[in-house]
C-alpha cells in the first residue's frame, strides 16, 4: 500500500484493517503520535487527513490510500502548526507531554480552518492528571509575562 505522510511516500505492506496509528507508528517509526484510549475518545492519536482531524487509532490503513496524512513530526512546516507549536513553546506548556502531540494537532487543525483565531473557547484537560494544558492554561497576560529568553531551560 502507497502512503503520503508529513509530504513523503512510503510503501507499507501491513493487513488493510490495521489502525494507521500502528503503521506510523511501528511500521514507519513516527512515534510522536500516541496510544491513548484505543476508542476515540482521548484525541492522543490525533493526525490530519488532508488537513482534517481524525484518530488515527480507529482509522483502518485502507481508509486513506490516496490521503496525504501529517503526523505532529510534519506539523511544524505548516504555517498553523508553525504558530501552535511556537506558542507551545513560549507558554511554557509541555508537562509530561503524552498527549501534547494530539493536542498540537488538534489545534492546528482548528487555527488553519479558522486563521483569525486568537483565544480558545476552553482549555484541554489531561487526562491523566486533570490539569489544565494547552497554550491557554497558562495564560498570563503580555504586559507580565516573561520573555521567553528567561524562562527555564530544558
Amino acid at each position: 500500500m502507497e502512503l503520503t505522510v508529513n509530504g513523503k511516500p512510503f510503501t507499507v505492506d501491513v493487513p488493510g484493517d490495521m489502525p494507521l496509528l500502528w503503521v506510523l507508528r511501528d511500521v514507519i517509526g513516527l512515534t510522536g503520535t500516541k496510544f491513548g484510549c484505543g476508542i476515540a475518545a482521548c484525541g492522543a492519536c490525533t493526525v490530519h487527513l488532508d488537513g482534517q482531524p481524525i484518530r488515527s487509532c480507529v482509522t483502518p490503513v485502507r481508509a486513506i490510500a490516496g490521503y496525504r496524512v501529517t503526523t505532529v513530526e510534519g506539523i511544524g512546516n505548516t504555517p498553523a502548526g508553525k504558530k501552535v507549536q511556537d506558542a507551545w513553546v513560549a507558554l511554557d506548556v509541555p508537562q509530561c507531554g503524552y498527549c501534547q502531540s494530539g493536542q498540537i494537532m488538534s489545534a492546528s487543525a482548528l487555527l488553519a480552518k479558522n486563521p483569525g483565531l486568537t483565544t480558545a473557547t476552553s482549555t484541554p484537560r489531561c487526562r491523566a492528571t486533570s490539569a489544565a494544558v494547552g497554550p491557554t492554561a497558562g495564560f498570563v497576560p503580555p504586559s507580565s509575562r516573561r520573555r521567553a529568553d528567561t524562562r527555564r531551560k530544558r
